[in-house]
Parts: structure tokens; C-alpha cells; sequence
């Protein structure tokens, strides 16, 4: 039965012989932000997707264009960076800085393009549903009142109009700043002035007219404020106007040698406002001189300048989801709460002491990892709590149970990371709050990122100390908890609690652990531990016995990794991958990579969690197989720049529940999948003739898991997927 599963993953061989060297060549890897680009398009084009509800997909839309955004911040900004600073060192699959600008640039065009032609479709939807996008100019009489008086109360006291000459310079402007240029004449002399009104950051986009029927209709900010330009400058009449928006770099360096790290922290989060600009983004109808004059004012260069037909700004398209349309989103889902917990009476160690224990987020609560570590702060046995902490919420129940915890006298230390981008500030401000409630704060390597999910709570039970330890895939975020997939695995395994507890003092005392038992960690021993079995699942292949590898995670880079994934093929392993987002791997080729099939899922969720299979002779899925979650993904700056750890899972319930039910569920999907093809594309999954359509995020919300399950098993078992793949 097992080997049929396998043999069902198993790719079809392409036809065409690759055109280049299969050892040696740089093109038997597809390009890091090619492959990104790809995976953008795969988000839009859920926008497009008819099985999504309306709002569902203009939310989809917004995610793709705030990709785009962070891309260019991060991405881009780096190439440009290693341009400018004349670097031509190659990238794995064979372009230097500049020619990886060139392609870049030729792709988000087409992308962006895209993106403006999925809002003009999705608006006429919304129109035709009862949500009306109204222009300024097509506002009615008693519209335009309303909007005067609300531009007059609630926008024109927020407003600063500008007039650029030698006496008032053209002004900064920050990151994601939206700002109007004008092109006025002074209506006594005729006298020519060039002006700019910054949008607001704390206002929303969208403003919503007056309607007896109840319909939807809204006007965008831009536009009302277009309405009453008269109001800001009297006494000028518009000769030309239009919108601009610029995107600036926001990558950090931070000095290596800073004896402050967090102060460090505090004055670099306040260059990164002033990054140089990377895109300019300017409304198509802007006049040229106009265009001319905002171009040379942000010293952009021609590649950096970028039309755009419609909309600025469609990461701000979410917005629209705040219209009380419930029919036009998903139907709410509130996840489960783990039945064995509840069993226990909600003693999480109780539960945990019975056996290992996994959570999937988001179809389970997250409830239980806050309750986990609620429960050890107000439990007098427990005596300490370690915490790594990479992102977290505004508002984080995890930070405030750390904080109560040490102020009742327990030993608390948290490993807070301050290099986690985009969220350094909330960090800094949770180390603050840690710090005065007698918390003992680390900040870990300052040249690596703590990237590793772990808790752990040490207790006084029957003389003597017992530990329990949480490892995640995911962040200890109660927000992001609930739309990633996720897993949490909660142990009392005496051995792993001690390699959980050597990986602490490896964080907090620089000691390396000098010998792990179960875990592994990087920069030290992950990458080893994963080659090891890439390895012997080659040599099983040789020798003639089943030979499998899945792997689950958000990213496949490495050209270490990626290269023996292809000698595993060529001697006949089956290697299955779901990769959510960037693949530098070609799969499918022959001579190369026909034993590798590749796939990519992008739905109501997304997917994060990252899990490691390897059958060690028997094939996949089996009860003997190796198994491990993780933090870290197979990209060099994970296996190697980062502290992750790999967690093998022993418990034969949890076991099953990850390979057999999740994993296979994976595989199984037909509705929100992507096959990825040589060149880096991808085509979308769909049921063939005959076969049951299979969508896995509503397998999942609709089925319990096995190892939470506890008493209820016997009135609500979760389907076998094993039978219906055998079947298929």
C-alpha cells in the first residue's frame, strides 16, 4: 500500500533534453528573484481565482502588490546596492548584480501591468456587487457636499500644501509616501509655481458616501482632495496634476561591533526613513514636465521610473474589505481547541505529560501555546521559563504571560531578536517591558539571527526538575496564528528538553553544545544532519531498496542542498517538494531532475510550516520513516547565518499525523496547487477527469488531527488519506 502512495508522487519525465551542462552549468538553478516574481504571480492570480469570494480577491490582489513592495525595499535595494558599490560577482545561476536589474525590471513591468488589469476587472465586479469606486469628477451634487464637509473636518487640518521654489525646497519624503504634484499659474499675473500636497499616513484611502439604500459607494482620498484644491491654494488655477508614490530602501546594516545593540537598533530604524529612493512610481497622466520635475527632484534614474496605468498604491486595495460585506468574504472559521487538553481540564502539562502533542495552526488554537506559558506563570512549581522570540503582537499575550511570570520570582529569560525585519521597533519596545519586570533579556549573536521557535518550562514535580518544551514552526504571534499553517509540537522528552536547554545556553553564552542527541541546530549541524539523510536515501536507491524524499518549506535555495537533490534523483530517489514560495530548482528534467516533482500551494492560508521526510529504505509515507519539523528552510542564509533548529518527530501518533495527514494532504490537493515547471513557472493544478477534486485547507478545518484529538477519537476520526490515495 505505502509503495503505491509513492509510486503515485512519482513525476512523468519531460521530453526535451536540457540544453546545458547538468553538473557543472549555472542554469541548472532558476534564478532567487525570477523565482520570487513567479511566486508573486501565483498570489495574483488567486485574484483571479473564481472559487475565492469577491473581497477575497481583491485582498489577494493587495497582498501581491505589498509583495512588490517589500521585494523592491529589501530585494532590489540590495542589487542596487551591490551595483552601485561596482560588484560583478555572479549570482548561482550565472547574472551579476546589474543583468539580474535588467531582468527584474522586465518582469515586474509585465507584473505590474497585470496587477492594474486585475483592478479594473475586480472594480467592475465590485460595482456590479454593490460596491461603486466613485471618481471625483462623477461625485453627484449632494456627494459633493457631504465630501466638502468632511474634507473640512477631517482632511484639510491634516494638509500642508507646499510650494517648491528657492525658498522652499522640494521635501523629504518617506518610504511608501503618496504625494500630489501640481503644476499651477497664478490666476492675477499668470506667474507659473510647481507645488505638493503629502497624503496623510493616518487616514484611510477610502471614504465612504452617504446612501439611503445602503449601497457601497466610496471615493478615494486622492480624489476628494483633488475636488478641493481651490481650498489649499487660493487664488492659483491647475494647469497639471498627478499622483506619485516612491518606494525607498530599507535594508539594515548594523555594525558588528556595536556595543549597544539596541540603541543600534534605535538610530538605524530611524535612517531607514531615508533610504534612497528605489522605484518611482507616477501616474501615466501626469504631464511630462511634471513627471520631469518630481524625477530630477528624488534623483531617480530612467530604470528606476515606472508609468502606471490605474491605481497607486493596490496594497492599499484591503481596505475595501472593511465594508461589512460578509457575503463577499470567506465565511468565518474559528479554529478548534485541542480535544486532549480539554480532556485534562485545560493542564496543559497534564496533557503534555500523557504524550507528545501537536497543534496544526490554523485549523487548531493558538490559545493553547499562550495557555502554555500562561499556566507556567502563575503555576508556583514552576520555577523557570526560556523563550526565544523572533516576531510577536502589538499586543502580545506571550510577552505579557513572560512579564507576570517575572514578577512572581520566576527565573525568566527571553531571547528577544532584534534583526527581525519590519518588526525591530515593536521588539525593542517587548525587551523594555521584559527588562523592568526582572526578566533577564538577551539579544543573541549580533552576526546571526535567532531564528529558532522554542519555549521551555522547567517544574518541580516529585523532588525533582521536569521540563516541557515547545518547538515551532511558526512565530509566537496570536495574530499571524491564525491565516499561517503552522505546527507546534509540545514535548516532555527528557532528552530533547536537555538538547532544548544546550541550545539555550548556546544563545545566551555563546558555548557551543558540544554534542546534541535528537535536535539539530544551525549554523552547526542542521545542514550535516540533512545531507546524512539525502545520502543514505541515495545509497538505499542504489541499493535497490524504496528510496523517498518530501519536503515541505517556504523556500528551496541552497546550491548545496539543490545539487544533491539532483544526485538523489538521477540514482532513482522520489522526491516530492511543496515549496510555497521561491525555488532556484528546475524539476522534471532528464538526466537531471525527472525523479523530482515540485509543487506549490497558495490559498485561504499560508503556508509556513516546514517539514523534513526521509524514508531510510522503506519509502514514503511509513511508520519508520525519519521526520522533522523546523524553523529553517533550505536557503544558505537559514543553514547557515541563522540559529534554527531541526526537531525529530518520535511519538508514532504525532508521526502519523505529519507525514500521513498533513504531508500527504499536500500532495493530495487539486484546487489551490501549483505545478512548477523547468524554466521557474508554474501551472496551476487542476482535477483531472474522474478524480475527486481535493482542497487540503478545507480537508484540514473540517477534520479533527490525531494526536489533539484525544477522547472524541471515536466519534469524529479524520478520513484516511492513505485509502483514497491508493485509490487515485
Amino acid at each position: 500500500m505505502k509503495e503505491e502512495v509513492a509510486a503515485e508522487l512519482v513525476p512523468a519525465a519531460t521530453d526535451s533534453a536540457p540544453a546545458f551542462d547538468l553538473a557543472t552549468s549555472p542554469e541548472r538553478f532558476i534564478n532567487r528573484e525570477l523565482s520570487w516574481l513567479h511566486f508573486n504571480r501565483r498570489v495574483l492570480e488567486e485574484a483571479a481565482n473564481d472559487a475565492h469570494p469577491l473581497l477575497e480577491r481583491v485582498r489577494f490582489l493587495s497582498i501581491s502588490a505589498n509583495n512588490l513592495d517589500e521585494f523592491f525595499m529589501v530585494r532590489v535595494a540590495g542589487l542596487k546596492g551591490q551595483q552601485r558599490a561596482g560588484i560583478t560577482i555572479k549570482s548561482p545561476d550565472g547574472l551579476t548584480p546589474a543583468e539580474q536589474l535588467v531582468r527584474i525590471g522586465e518582469a515586474v513591468t509585465v507584473l505590474a501591468s497585470d496587477q492594474q488589469k486585475r483592478w479594473r476587472e475586480l472594480r467592475q465586479m465590485l460595482a456590479e456587487n454593490g460596491i461603486v469606486l466613485v471618481d471625483g469628477p462623477d461625485v453627484s451634487k449632494k456627494e459633493k457636499v457631504f465630501l466638502e464637509d468632511h474634507f473640512l473636518k477631517h482632511v484639510f487640518p491634516l494638509l500642508t500644501p507646499l510650494a517648491i521654489d528657492p525658498a522652499h525646497p522640494f521635501p523629504f519624503i518617506s518610504n511608501l509616501g503618496f504625494t500630489i504634484a501640481l503644476h499651477l499659474s497664478r490666476a492675477s499675473d499668470g506667474k507659473a509655481m510647481n507645488a505638493l500636497i503629502r497624503m496623510p499616513n493616518k487616514l484611510d484611502r477610502f471614504i465612504r458616501l452617504p446612501s439611503a439604500d445602503g449601497a457601497v459607494r466610496v471615493s478615494t482620498l486622492e480624489q476628494v482632495i483633488g475636488l478641493f484644491i481651490g481650498r489649499l491654494f487660493p487664488g492659483y488655477v491647475v494647469k497639471g496634476q498627478g499622483a506619485f508614490r516612491i518606494i525607498r530602501d530599507s535594508e539594515i546594516e548594523i555594525e558588528e561591533e556595536a556595543e549597544d545593540l539596541v540603541r543600534e537598533f534605535e538610530t538605524v530604524l530611524k535612517r531607514r526613513r531615508r533610504g534612497s529612493v528605489i522605484r518611482l512610481e507616477l501616474e501615466a497622466a501626469m504631464p511630462v514636465e511634471l513627471r520631469r520635475f518630481v524625477q530630477r527632484a528624488l534623483a531617480c534614474a530612467d530604470d528606476e521610473v515606472f508609468l502606471v496605468e490605474g491605481m497607486l498604491a493596490l496594497n492599499e486595495m484591503g481596505q475595501l474589505n472593511s465594508f461589512e460585506r460578509p457575503d463577499l468574504e470567506f465565511v468565518p472559521y474559528n479554529p478548534r481547541y485541542p480535544e486532549r487538553v480539554r480532556d485534562h481540564a485545560g493542564d496543559c502539562f497534564a496533557a503534555i505529560r500523557q504524550k507528545d502533542l501537536v497543534i496544526h495552526h490554523p485549523y487548531e488554537s493558538f490559545d493553547v501555546v499562550v495557555q502554555f506559558l500562561q499556566q507556567a506563570a502563575r503555576d508556583p512549581d514552576v520555577v523557570a521559563i526560556k523563550q526565544t522570540l523572533y516576531r510577536t503582537s502589538a499586543e502580545s499575550p506571550i510577552v505579557r504571560a513572560l512579564v507576570e511570570a517575572a514578577e512572581a520570582g520566576k527565573s525568566v529569560t527571553a531571547l528577544i531578536e532584534l534583526k527581525a525585519r519590519f518588526d525591530e521597533e515593536a521588539n525593542i519596545r517587548w525587551s523594555r517591558a521584559l527588562e523592568r519586570a526582572g526578566a533577564q533579556v538577551v539579544y543573541g549573536f549580533i552576526e546571526l539571527k535567532t531564528h529558532a521557535k522554542l519555549s521551555m518550562v522547567v517544574r518541580r514535580e516529585g523532588g525533582t526538575l521536569a521540563s516541557y518544551v515547545h518547538v515551532g514552526t511558526g512565530n509566537y504571534h496570536p495574530v499571524t496564528a491564525r491565516i499561517y499553517t503552522d505546527l507546534s509540537f509540545f514535548t516532555s522528552d527528557p532528552v530533547i528538553a536537555h538538547d532544548v536547554a544546550r541550545i539555550f545556553n548556546y544563545i545566551t553564552g555563546y558555548a557551543e553544545p558540544a554534542e546534541l542527541q535528537k535536535l539539530a541546530i544551525s549554523p552547526l549541524t542542521l545542514r550535516d544532519r540533512i545531507c546524512e539523510h539525502i545520502e543514505q536515501e541515495i545509497a538505499h536507491a542504489r541499493a535497490g531498496r524504496p528510496a523517498a524524499i518530501w519536503m515541505k518549506d517556504n523556500s528551496v535555495v541552497d546550491p548545496e542542498i539543490i545539487d544533491m537533490l539532483y544526485e538523489a534523483s538521477c540514482a532513482g530517489v522520489q522526491v516530492d517538494l511543496v515549496v510555497r514560495g521561491i525555488c532556484c530548482l528546475r524539476p522534471g528534467l532528464p538526466g537531471l531532475s525527472e525523479n523530482i516533482r515540485v509543487k506549490s500551494i497558495v490559498g485561504r492560508f499560508l503556508e509556513h510550516s516546514r517539514i523534513y521526510c526521509f524514508g531510510g529504505g522503506h519509502g514514503l509515507p511509513h511508520p519508520k520513516a525519519a521526520v522533522y519539523i523546523s524553523s529553517a528552510d533550505m536557503m544558505p542564509r537559514n543553514l547557515d547565518r541563522r540559529v534554527e533548529v531541526l526537531c525529530p518527530i518520535l511519538n508514532p501518533t504525532v508521526h502519523e499525523q505529519v507525514l500521513d495527514q498533513i504531508m500527504v494532504a499536500n500532495f493530495k490537493d487539486n484546487e489551490q496547487s501549483w505545478k512548477l515547471l523547468p524554466d521557474g513557472s508554474s501551472n496551476r493544478v487542476r482535477a483531472a477527469e474522474g478524480e475527486e477534486p481535493f482542497n487540503a485547507h478545507k480537508y484540514f478545518m473540517t477534520n479533527p488531527s490525531l494526536s489533539g484529538r484525544g477522547k472524541s477519537l471515536k466519534e469524529s476520526s479524520p478520513r484516511s488519506l492513505i485509502r483514497r490515495l491508493d485509490r487515485s
